[in-house]
């Protein structure tokens, strides 16, 4: 899609990349044909030299030309160009505020192998794995799990480029959060339905209680659910994003939902239900 694109380009606007769609320019290759679209020779000046900067950029695999440019609902559009090198990506925390709060665990799948990181045992190495990927994918992570990860480790993740997907499900209509958006693509996360990041802290709490492993691996496998969901989501909206594009772009295979190496333990669940429970009667 980015050799479709051109909004990417300082000084072209969205309206004006569907202006030259219009007058079939529909990629960079059919750019000498844009003397033809009712756009100012300036314009079209800047449009030529800049269409050999994209180029050169896509040869190099420089993402971050692209990315920096695009806005956030048109993020999408660098995927497929970069998902050899994605990191699905969600943290757990022991409140959702940020700034007196601590990173619990941090789940990445990469599309193939997945990989936790757990406060008190290896959550430092995160620090250097994430170096490995140029494209994160995320839902919300541009407000709350980047923020927080770049202040709790005093790192930046500026050199990735960001994909999050709540901006672009959001300019599609779906909406809900990113358990609203999996049950509207019929996305189940089986005996974890109906958890949320309220429940997630809680599993924390208890963990350092009991240090009951059970509960620690309750609370990565729901934190595991949130990025392998993730690359299910990301090809459904990229897919769903090309109806809106004039011409015949081919769609992305979805790709088969991996198996979550983590069991929720349901004795475990239940109790802190009933627990949860009690203490919203007490304190109504």
């Amino acid at each position: 899609m980015l050799r479709n694109s051109f909004c990417h380009i300082p000084g072209i606007s969205e309206q004006m990349e569907i202006k030259l769609w219009d007058y079939c320019v529909f990629s960079w290759e059919h750019l000498a044909d844009a003397d033809k679209a009712p756009i100012p020779p300036a314009k079209i000046k800047l449009l030529k030299k800049a269409i050999n900067e994209s180029q050169s950029a896509l040869e190099k695999a420089d993402h971050l030309y692209f990315s920096q440019e695009l806005n956030n609902k048109q993020s999408w559009r660098i995927f497929p160009h970069f998902k050899h090198s994605v990191a699905y990506l969600d943290i757990e925390t022991t409140g959702l505020k940020g700034k007196f709060d601590d990173i619990t665990t941090i789940a990445i799948y990469d599309g193939k192998n997945i990989k936790c990181y757990v406060n008190g045992k290896n959550l430092n190495e995160f620090v250097q794995d994430i170096k490995k990927y140029d494209l994160l994918v995320t839902y919300n992570g541009k407000c709350f799990d980047v923020p927080f990860i770049e202040s709790y480790f005093n790192i930046s993740l500026h050199t990735h480029s960001h994909i999050d997907l709540r901006y672009i499900l959001h300019s599609l209509g779906i909406k809900g959060g990113l358990k609203g958006c999996e049950r509207y693509f019929g996305i189940s996360r089986q005996e974890l339905e109906g958890m949320d990041g309220y429940f997630a802290i809680s599993l924390w709490n208890d963990y350092c209680r009991t240090q009951n492993p059970r509960t620690l691996e309750t609370l990565l496998a729901y934190n595991v659910e949130d990025v392998i969901n993730l690359e299910t989501l990301i090809h459904q909206a990229y897919n769903l994003k090309l109806r809106d594009i004039p011409f015949a772009i081919p769609k992305l295979t979805i790709p088969s939902k991996p198996k979550n190496p983590y069991t929720p333990d349901m004795q475990v669940v239940k109790k802190l239900l009933s627990f949860m429970d009690l203490r919203q009667f007490y304190y109504r």
